[in-house]
């Protein structure tokens, strides 16, 4: 007989996830991770589960009341990793935060209050937190509206997603490695986790120009190969450890912005060229921007501020990202736009 488990899908900013409440899964965590990539396929096309056989339509968020002070709901994220059989629960996911609000509602973990519900998520992967503004008028969530992001079609409502002191969430602190810049094969670099752990290089550094396109990045081999050497040195320097089977750090090449904005990016997730760019990882290149002596210095079109507003382009548009800072410059909260509608609920058979 099937297993039967209550789910709903979920867009969540550029990614797609699969979301539970963690009283529908095992507690058992490897009875857990088992399960999950069942539901969302164990091979690269993942043609017997959920997933859409992409690292960005691949993710999971697991959802529960919190019993943290500050916070409301708990929120693990786990990324299947397409094609390789197995999960990385080490990164948090940004995008698929975004979503967190809407399941919360809708399973009535969370209760609306006014025509705007502020939920304070505790991020479970890092231990940070992040306060969502969703919009719900007459009591009901609002999924439509005229906000519109960068790689999703369409407007939707607005989700504001204000993440708080959120440096060093997984490698424990800003500059892991201690130095704005170090050198790694030969080329500077600048290792950095404002919430996610990102390496931070410029392109011309690797004989590219920052504007390719994803699939020439992508199906280039040699570039691709000098990265992964690059990524697996960074790890370690960054308090990762091995990282040949994580996601992180992700990978960002950086070249002077060319659409009016600050910086323009090519994100790698690891191995894949992102078609737009992960919320937090976006926070990170942001903060990178605004450090003075790092990568960024000398190619961010930055214009001081407070608080300052960094527009992060990527393959599909751009991504804007606002850094509240402290009297000594440290930034203390990075605030953003993001969208999510639900897109179906029901039961999962295993």
């Amino acid at each position: 007989m099937a297993q039967i488990i209550p789910y709903m899908q979920i867009r969540g900013g550029s990614s797609k996830g699969v979301y539970f409440n963690r009283d529908d899964l095992p507690s058992d965590i490897q009875q857990r991770d088992q399960l999950l990539l069942d539901i969302i396929g164990r091979d690269s096309r993942q043609i017997d589960g959920l997933g859409g056989g992409h690292p960005l339509t691949s993710k999971v968020g697991v959802i529960s009341p919190s019993n943290h002070p500050n916070a409301d709901v708990d929120y693990l994220f786990i990324q299947i990793v397409v094609g390789e059989n197995r999960i990385d629960a080490t990164p948090n996911c940004g995008n698929i935060l975004a979503g967190v609000g809407a399941f919360a509602l809708e399973s009535k973990i969370v209760e609306i209050t006014e025509d705007t519900t502020k939920i304070r998520v505790h991020m479970v992967n890092s231990g940070n937190l992040c306060e969502l503004i969703l919009q719900t008028p007459n009591g009901q969530i609002q999924y439509s509206g005229d906000s519109q992001i960068d790689g999703v079609p369409g407007t939707a409502a607005p989700v504001i997603c204000n993440y708080l002191n959120i440096a060093g969430s997984v490698c424990g602190s800003l500059l892991p490695t201690g130095k704005v810049i170090d050198e790694i094969e030969g080329i500077p670099v600048t290792c950095i986790d404002n919430g996610m752990p990102v390496v931070v290089i410029r392109a011309e550094n690797l004989g590219k120009t920052g504007y390719e396109s994803c699939d020439e990045l992508s199906s280039d081999q040699h570039f691709r190969a000098t990265l992964e050497k690059i990524r697996i040195n960074a790890g370690a320097i960054m308090n990762l450890g091995k990282v040949k089977e994580k996601v992180i750090p992700k990978m960002s090449i950086i070249a002077p912005p060319i659409n009016g904005g600050t910086i323009s990016t090519r994100t790698f997730i690891p191995h894949t060229c992102h078609s737009a760019i992960g919320v937090l990882g976006a926070v990170s290149v942001a903060t990178a921007c605004i450090l003075p002596g790092s990568v960024a210095d000398g190619i961010a079109k930055v214009v001081k501020s407070n608080p300052q507003k960094i527009s992060v382009e990527h393959p599909s548009g751009e991504f804007s990202v606002e850094l509240v800072l402290d009297s000594e410059g440290n930034v203390q909260k990075a605030g953003l736009l993001r969208t999510a509608r639900l897109l179906s609920k029901g039961n999962i058979y295993i």
